[in-house]
């Protein structure tokens, strides 16, 4: 660390970019790759090339009673979270879509309060509540101009499904490397959805020859930068940095999204989703400045939710 200064804003930037970015390549990737196939197939793979690098590197393989538990905690934030992310970003916009998956924190706070045992919010807290679903109502209310409500309110369910695995995880047997204990979760969920993309008919009508070699640089994209670079920048962030600090990936990515989309997409931006943004945005800031959640695995909430 003291040799190696820039190692720390280094790996802030690809946590901020590379997770923000993360919604323009899945919206690239399943123009010509069928949402569930992608997804499946970007995590299986890198999943089983972090296990083996893990594995590799000295990291103990799962225990027994291990591989459950971080099977379902993939099942909740890989099939459901990301499952319903690709699902929505069929019709909603990528930087839309980041903004209403920011409201994570949201049903994470929430979800908190309402389990058995656990804290109500601060006043702080219950105002970055407010705010936050308020900005989440100005993208899909019947006002909002346009969002497909299917896919609007897959993306909610999304962070749903999200915040339900990362609270589960806190008190899951999990591998007790976070880079193990990822790589499973990751091929669990990866092998659901492929499964998945099964079931409803994706892979057996997947026409290959209409996958353009743009869909297949984005999903490479998102399996190498997305799932594996930045996931070990925030894992390294999170031993030599303040979870805190660290956490603070979740109200900048959005920013990232929205911006990339409106540069590279032509994502239009009018006033209601840059009103919307800032609620959302600002209500994120307040809840992860003004929580004192119980320590969570890496491995819980870190992989970004796209």
């Amino acid at each position: 660390m003291k040799s190696r200064p820039w190692l720390v804003p280094l790996a802030f930037g690809l946590v901020y970019v590379l997770w923000g970015s993360t919604y323009l390549a899945i919206k690239l990737a399943i123009e010509t790759i069928p949402p569930f196939l992608m997804a499946g197939t970007r995590f299986l793979a890198a999943g089983g090339v972090l296990y083996g690098v893990a594995r590799l590197a000295g990291a103990p393989k799962p225990a027994k009673g291990e591989w459950g538990p971080a099977s379902i905690v993939g099942l909740f934030l890989l099939l459901g979270g990301n499952g319903l992310v690709v699902f929505g970003q069929k019709t909603v916009p990528s930087g839309l879509a980041s903004l209403i998956v920011a409201g994570v924190a949201l049903w994470m706070a929430l979800f908190e309060a309402l389990r058995p045992g656990g804290r109500w919010p601060t006043i702080p807290v219950a105002i970055g509540l407010l705010g936050g679903f308020v900005g989440v109502a100005l993208l899909i209310g019947p006002w909002s101009g346009g969002v497909d409500p299917v896919g609007a309110m897959a993306l909610v369910g999304a962070t749903i499904s999200w915040a339900l695995g990362s609270i589960y995880a806190r008190g899951a047997r999990l591998p007790k490397s976070a880079f193990v204990a990822t790589a499973v979760e990751m091929m669990a969920g990866g092998a659901a959805l492929l499964l998945l993309s099964v079931l409803t008919g994706q892979a057996a009508h997947v026409d290959l020859a209409a996958i353009t070699t743009k869909s297949l640089l984005a999903m490479t994209y998102l399996a190498v930068f997305g799932s594996i670079v930045a996931f070990t920048a925030y894992v390294w962030l999170l031993s030599v940095r303040p979870p805190s600090l660290v956490a603070t990936y979740a109200y900048v990515n959005p920013v990232v999204a929205v911006g990339l989309g409106a540069l590279v997409a032509g994502e239009a931006m009018n006033t209601r989703t840059l009103v919307a943004a800032a609620f959302i945005v600002a209500s994120v800031a307040i809840i992860t400045t003004f929580s004192n959640p119980r320590p969570v695995a890496p491995s819980a909430p870190a992989a970004e939710t796209p």
